[in-house]
């Protein structure tokens, strides 16, 4: 592997999560020892490879979520394990679908070590499975995460609208009362392990936050005055509160910026 964007599309050519969990480690430490030098200019697939299973459903065709039990143990956590999957792929896609943005080194670290992440993530979540007898694939599970992602593909400042500013920040805002109700209910497994994916994604957001304000700044833009009109592009009917402004200055996302999304 010659650059960081071929080890990108290797990664998002691997159908088998297990397999693009072992890809990720590997090049995140050839990244990080300097086996892996260049980002490269290779252009990913449209789409991720994906296993035969789960089978995929528009998202308004999925069972509703309980927290109840261990069969609704099992359908938060494997809809979660689902969501980290393809956060793996949407980290190394970023890397490579942007290139021609010729960004610093930085930002390609940032995300590698985001994917890297997401797959200590999925993994943790994978055992939490197995421990109640079940695992990824067993159920269904919907495409939303990467239909954001193809709607984005076009523009930087779009996919980090999306997908770190507002998908994952949106996990920032729902993740702590998950942890109560999950808690409430006598689950003493599921919480640690949300609470390990909850700092973390305040990272990720923060990463979004501080990428988004580069590239807006670096094209002339107000950063405040291009969040807002790619939100009310790709978010016309805004946000649903109640945001977790706490977690969201962690992440130096400034409350000026999405309250003015908030739904009236």
């Amino acid at each position: 592997m010659t650059t960081l964007s071929q080890a990108a599309c290797a990664v998002l050519s691997a159908a088998e999560p297990a397999e693009k969990c072992r890809l990720t480690r590997i090049f995140a430490a050839d990244w990080r020892e300097g086996r892996i030098t260049e980002v490269g200019d290779t252009l990913p697939p449209a789409r991720p490879a994906r296993p035969l299973r789960p089978q995929l459903l528009p998202p308004k065709e999925m069972p509703r979520r309980s927290y109840g039990g261990d069969r609704g143990r099992i359908g938060l956590i494997h809809a979660l394990a689902h969501i980290e999957l393809n956060a793996i792929d949407l980290g190394w896609d970023i890397i490579a679908r942007f290139t021609h943005e010729s960004l610093p080194r930085d930002f390609a670290s940032d995300w590698v070590w985001v994917a890297l992440d997401e797959v200590e993530h999925f993994e943790m979540l994978e055992r939490l499975l197995a421990s109640l007898g079940a695992a990824y694939g067993d159920l269904p599970a919907h495409d939303g995460l990467w239909q954001a992602a193809e709607k984005t593909a076009d523009d930087i400042l779009a996919r980090l609208v999306v997908v770190p500013m507002t998908l994952e920040a949106r996990g920032v805002d729902t993740t702590p009362p998950t942890m109560d109700k999950l808690a409430k209910n006598g689950d003493a497994l599921t919480p640690p392990a949300l609470d390990v994916i909850y700092h973390d994604e305040i990272r990720h957001v923060a990463a979004g936050v501080r990428w988004f304000t580069f590239v807006a700044e670096r094209r002339g833009l107000d950063p405040r005055a291009a969040y807002l009109q790619y939100m009310a592009r790709h978010y016309p009917a805004g946000l649903k509160p109640p945001f977790n402004h706490e977690g969201r200055a962690q992440a130096a996302f400034p409350r000026d910026w999405y309250e003015e999304m908030a739904r009236r």
